[in-house]
């Protein structure tokens, strides 16, 4: 067996109730509040308020898919209070984590963040500390190094990657996702199967990350299935925030793969959400990830049946949940989906990949 580790620094806390807990580790710290300003997020933000000393500020002007023109805004509305700022606490989802860690890897100085985006200089000094409460079950972000930024005027998808950009702390309380409509209920489940499955046909997987991606895998299939019938199902919601966090720590330690180099041009060129991008073409992956890895091949079996049939249980699985198969459905045409894979293939994600390029369908997996 070859040599292996597995490291993730953040205090985790799970279960209904825990976001009450916030206040305790925010202590008497300076802190900035990252969030949303749409009406589901005020009860929360509310709740948050009424039990701790007031925030120096509030940073809730986020959109979708982080870009560097919106962080410059944010940016530019805290810069009077950012010396001020010992911890900053991100309530919702992936892109006020990513939001919440640009700001913290850089003090809420924009400049110095984007010049080292670009390679153009190094981001000296530590971060600031990060508190971490998802209301989605999904991104995973909570438990991971790193945030992913968007220059759509430059074409690009960039990553911010630095140790020190761990939260300190994660509190996973699935109460806070009761009120999450369908859409973004399976858009943001998907998400995390993706981040379970991609660990597992992936060059640094370990045993450790495999078998928190199998659990992961198996709770997240499941509670979708029964949250399509029933949006008020809490056990459900408590079993995929339990199946996003376990594919957090999976993919915290290997990195996603090649699915996820394919998602972002889709993401970014075609306006698809980022868990419907990253998981409608995962037959496909796993097609030309089989055979390549005993342990893999295993772990797949183990989630879906004989092995020679597994691409095609998670495509039913998929279109069960609504999830077109064919990139034709999201505007992208052959000639373009070619290309994308390729390029995929190419990329920093897609060389985690164990799976090979010859073995990828021509045709989507039925």
């Amino acid at each position: 067996m070859r040599q292996w580790s597995f490291h993730n620094p953040v205090a985790l806390h799970f279960g209904a109730g825990v976001f009450d807990r916030v206040k305790e580790q925010i202590g008497q710290r300076r802190w900035l509040l990252v969030t949303h300003k749409d009406a589901p997020f005020a009860p929360m933000r509310d709740r948050l308020l009424g039990h701790v000393h007031p925030p120096l500020a509030i940073a809730d002007a986020i959109m979708p898919n982080p870009s560097l023109a919106m962080l410059q805004h944010v940016c530019g509305l805290l810069q009077a209070r950012a010396d001020g700022i010992d911890v900053i606490v991100a309530l919702g989802g992936g892109s006020v984590m990513d939001t919440a860690k640009f700001l913290a890897a850089g003090h809420c100085d924009f400049r110095s963040v984007a010049c080292y985006l670009d390679g153009q200089v190094a981001l000296g000094g530590r971060a600031l500390p990060v508190i971490a409460v998802p209301t989605t079950a999904g991104t995973g972000s909570e438990l991971t190094k790193w945030a992913t930024i968007w220059d759509p005027e430059q074409g690009r998808k960039l990553s911010l990657n630095r140790d020190d950009l761990y939260a300190e702390a994660a509190f996973i309380d699935p109460e806070l996702t009761a009120s999450l409509p369908w859409p973004l209920t399976l858009a943001s489940g998907l998400d995390a199967l993706s981040h379970a499955l991609e660990s597992l046909w992936n060059r640094n997987a370990n045993p450790i990350t495999r078998s928190f991606a199998i659990a992961a895998a198996g709770d997240v299939l499941t509670a979708l299935a029964r949250l399509q019938g029933d949006l008020d199902d809490q056990d459900a919601r408590s079993m995929l925030a339990a199946g996003a966090m376990k594919a957090g720590l999976a993919f915290s330690n290997t990195q996603t793969a090649l699915a996820h180099n394919i998602s972002y041009p889709i993401t970014l060129d075609y306006g698809v959400a980022h868990g419907i991008a990253c998981s409608f073409c995962l037959p496909e992956v796993m097609a030309a990830a089989i055979g390549a890895d005993d342990a893999c091949d295993t772990a797949l079996g183990s989630i879906f049946g004989a092995l020679a049939q597994a691409p095609q249980a998670l495509r039913r699985r998929l279109t069960d949940l609504g999830i077109a198969g064919d990139p034709a459905a999201f505007g992208i045409g052959g000639e373009a989906w070619r290309g994308i894979v390729a390029d995929a293939f190419d990329g920093p994600r897609g060389r985690n990949f164990i799976g090979a390029r010859e073995r990828f369908p021509d045709r989507p997996v039925a």
